[in-house]
């Protein structure tokens, strides 16, 4: 479907009359590419999404004199249009769409949708094509293959698209230099999650605005709001739903495909609500490159990205094993052809421009177009002798093929726009539209009231609109004309991000999901002098005493939502209250050898609780006295003080957790209660990792918990904070490390996280990073003697000698470079290392005497703690 009616370069009717050969078949687009490539510098700048091929070319356009880049959507030439406004001024640039023109006197660079860009050879020095995969899609590809087979700079021109384009530039554009670019961001399948679980910063796609309403709608109650990107909806309003997104208002955006065209977001992962889609003419399931397309909007830059499936909907879709592999490789099947259509008709008589639209090309590789809208109202219009009546000259066949050319917005399909494109000729045909008439209809539509598909609908007539005052002999006063309509459309814009932003986001939900599971300190929680509880200014509820009360206004739907942020919340505002209360009390007080000290007096106990995370407290035989009640409200006052000294202890609390739920099973059960039992390191070989299944292992770094080569640790827990605490409460009597640095000097009694390494002693997590770049080395050498860069070593302190020995442990063996021959000069080879498996898994090294062991540190008394 066109979506500019001025896709023959902004040539009026008149000019295009004037006398050119035919042009009904592709039989001479050989001679057209002999005709470019001799003028122009042709490059196809292919790969995935994620890889700067848009912002290449932006670059390349700027150091050009002139240029003009098309794009696939409205939206991204706009975007594009601001950035090179910021650097050439906005008197130098232009922006050309079907219902948008802002082109100063002499712009020399343009900003356009495909179907405006100019088809002119020659006429400016630097022309681009966004997105030139879309050629293959029948509704518009014959737009994009027009325009990659025509439009040229004088100097440059670029070809951006998907790398399956690759065989089609070669047998459509043999003097094409092809160049491929790596995706800056690793993309890899999360599998499927539930609405309720899915992570923050997450973008939902469906494929039909019902169900963008319903996951929306849900996402609204669970957490807060979404907000809500379609094809229907206005750049406008689509520009204020991605600001309420990007600004971080909402943590998640619910989208249909149009959001894989190029929208840059921060999204860390993407999840598909459903892997079929209509496409006018059947419901299919998505090709893997489509399905990319949509999961590369995951990870941006650097940032890696995650995608996959919603679950828990009553009809689970799901990957299969070669479409995650597509995707995390792209590798995609290469197009096989491209829909073409005569981009440039004879409008010698209506026969002659139906005939040359519905011409055949005749080279391999192109296929004629599906008949699009156009041409649909055009043929309709055509077998009415009352519409086509004076239709008769060239002037007026080709005045006529620009009013069927109007896009329909409306999407109420061919019949019905039909009827539209009549009503507007009837007047067309006798000249231009008045002002009044205009105005009036713009006046009809400019109404901010009404529901948001009442405003959807006003707004894509509207945009109807707009386009017709656009056209340069379509409307009197056309400058007035466009303006209103822009106007109405950024009114009805408004109102319809307001009416989403209502229905979609609880802004007091979205306030409290930001610390649902994540941290607390991030937002600001308050507590009122008359117990009032609010998170960012909004009241969530009250403190009775010690317990929280919720709101009395919330709703049933959000009670429990509520309940859970308070209760993520609390445990800062008790922990300070408990501190002002202990102050007032005691003192100071600090945790030492398994008890709670005023000075060096005990206050209370730490005794075994239900984990080494959470020790129950006994209060010291000197407050026995106390009165019950003033005990009682001591020890809680100290139990919620020491909740947040323990704090640094999470990730060791939900190591226990996870041992003690039932669904763990055995084997990754014994496995984390060693981990337990080391306090957060257990040597591999004594860890049992042999009987944990390959599938199950994924669940550890979910917890995480990172599988080394030599250990099985919780880096969380090698930071000094955790393992002062696991000393100070008596879990770990191993000295500690108070900066926990990489490097330290070896010996016996090492402290907790540090393994040997020759005469130094590293930390278990510095050590694997030695190994994962030793092992990527191998990767890249393939079954040869590779060389280990020793410089990263060297950064941590480690001696050579010491590397030696712990790479050697790790089944690494250094096979040192011959010396240079006398006389010889230049720098020296480098060692060459092979590897071979260690025995890790299945026992233990015989030559290493026991490290100090952690107070009742095997699995047993684990359990046994986990069990009580």
């Amino acid at each position: 479907m066109r979506r500019n009616g001025n896709t023959k370069g902004g040539k009026s009717p008149a000019a295009r009359l004037q006398p050119r050969r035919r042009n009904a078949t592709f039989a001479d687009v050989n001679s057209k590419k002999a005709r470019h490539s001799g003028d122009s510098r042709v490059k196809a700048v292919l790969g995935p999404t994620n890889t700067g091929k848009t912002h290449l070319a932006i670059e390349r356009l700027c150091a050009h004199s002139s240029g003009a880049i098309g794009f696939p959507l409205r939206l991204l030439a706009r975007e594009v249009y601001d950035k090179v406004c910021a650097i050439k001024g906005p008197k130098e640039v232009a922006l050309i769409t079907g219902e948008e023109r802002i082109e100063p006197p002499g712009a020399r660079w343009l900003l356009c949708t495909a179907e405006a860009m100019p088809r002119d050879a020659g006429e400016r020095a630097f022309v681009a094509l966004d997105e030139a995969q879309l050629a293959a899609d029948r509704e518009r590809g014959h737009i994009f293959t027009d325009r990659l087979l025509n439009a040229r700079g004088r100097e440059e021109t670029m070809i951006l698209g998907s790398s399956t384009l690759e065989p089609m530039v070669k047998a459509l554009l043999p003097e094409a230099e092809i160049v491929t670019r790596p995706r800056f961001s690793t993309l890899r399948h999360a599998g499927s999650c539930k609405l309720s679980r899915l992570p923050p910063r997450s973008a939902v796609v469906a494929f039909s605005a019902e169900q963008v309403y319903v996951v929306a709608e849900m996402l609204r109650r669970f957490r807060g709001g979404a907000a809500v990107v379609m094809g229907a909806l206005s750049p406008q309003t689509r520009n204020a739903q991605v600001e309420l997104y990007q600004s971080g208002e909402v943590d998640y955006i619910v989208a249909t495909d149009a959001i894989g065209m190029g929208l840059n977001l921060d999204v860390n992962h993407v999840a598909f609500a459903g892997l079929s889609k209509f496409d006018g003419v059947r419901q299919r399931r998505l090709t893997p490159a489509e399905m990319a397309q949509i999961a590369g909007r995951a990870g941006r830059h650097q940032t890696d990205g995650t995608f996959g499936t919603l679950s828990g909907s009553g009809r689970d879709v799901a990957f299969t094993d070669e479409e995650v592999y597509a995707i995390e490789e792209h590798r995609f099947a290469p197009l096989s052809h491209l829909f073409w259509r005569d981009g440039d008709p004879r409008c010698d008589d209506l026969d002659t421009l139906i005939a040359d639209l519905e011409a055949k090309p005749g080279e391999p590789g192109l296929l004629p177009a599906p008949e699009a809208i156009d041409l649909a109202v055009l043929k309709r219009l055509a077998d009415d002798p009352e519409i086509v009546r004076d239709v008769t000259t060239p002037a007026m066949v080709a005045r006529f093929w620009d009013v069927c050319s109007l896009p329909d917005f409306r999407q109420h399909g061919a019949e019905t726009h039909a009827r539209f494109v009549a009503r507007l000729w009837q007047d067309l045909r006798k000249g231009e539209l008045g002002s009044d008439y205009v105005a009036a209809r713009i006046a009809d539509l400019d109404k901010p009231n009404g529901d948001i598909d009442t405003l959807q609908g006003r707004i894509a007539a509207i945009r109807s609109w707009a386009y017709i005052c656009q056209r340069p002999d379509w409307v009197l006063a056309k400058e007035e004309m466009a303006a209103r309509a822009r106007a109405a459309e950024a009114r009805l814009s408004d109102a319809l991000h307001g009416r989403l932003t209502d229905r979609f986001v609880n802004r007091r939900t979205a306030v409290l999901m930001k610390t649902i599971g994540k941290d607390a300190n991030l937002l600001r929680v308050e507590l009122a002098d008359d117990g009032t509880v609010s998170v960012e200014g909004h009241a969530i509820g009250h403190l009775d005493g010690f317990r929280f009360v919720v709101d009395a206004s919330t709703g049933h739907e959000d009670r429990k939502l509520l309940l859970a942020a308070a209760e993520r919340h609390m445990a800062e505002l008790l922990a300070q209250k408990a501190a002002q209360l202990i102050a007032s009390e005691f003192g100071e007080l600090t945790i030492a050898h398994g008890e709670i000290l005023r000075g060096s007096q005990p206050v209370a106990h730490l005794r075994d609780g239900k984990g080494l995370a959470a020790p129950r407290i006994e209060l010291a035989r000197e407050l026995g006295q106390l009165a019950p009640a003033h005990r009682a409200q001591l020890a809680e006052t100290l139990e919620l003080w020491l909740a947040g000294e323990l704090a640094p202890l999470a990730p060791l609390g939900q190591l226990e957790e996870a041992a003690r739920a039932a669904e763990t099973g055995t084997e990754l059960r014994a496995l984390l209660l060693a981990v337990i039992a080391g306090r957060g390191i257990v040597p591999r070989e004594k860890a049992g990792l042999i009987h944990v299944p390959q599938e199950r292992r994924r669940e550890l770094r979910k917890l995480g918990v990172t599988i080394g080569a030599l250990d099985v640790f919780a880096p969380a827990l090698l930071k000094p904070a955790p393992r002062r605490l696991l000393r100070a409460i008596g879990a770990d009597r191993r000295p500690v490390r108070e900066d926990m640095a990489s490097v330290i000097p070896g010996g016996k009694g090492l402290p907790a996280g540090y393994r040997h390494a020759g005469k130094q002693a590293i930390r278990v997590d510095m050590a694997e990073k030695l190994f994962r770049a030793a092992h990527e080395s191998r990767a890249a050498a393939g079954k040869k003697r590779f060389a280990v860069d020793p410089a990263l070593a060297t950064s941590m302190g480690l001696a050579p000698g010491s590397f030696v020995r712990l790479m050697r442990e790790a089944g690494f063996r250094k096979f040192p470079a011959p010396a240079l021959a006398e006389g010889a000069f230049g720098p020296p080879q480098p060692d060459l290392w092979e590897w071979r498996p260690p025995r890790k898994d299945h026992q233990a090294p015989r030559d290493r005497k026991p490290e100090a062991k952690p107070r009742e540190g095997n699995a047993f008394a684990a359990l046994a703690d986990l069990m009580r």
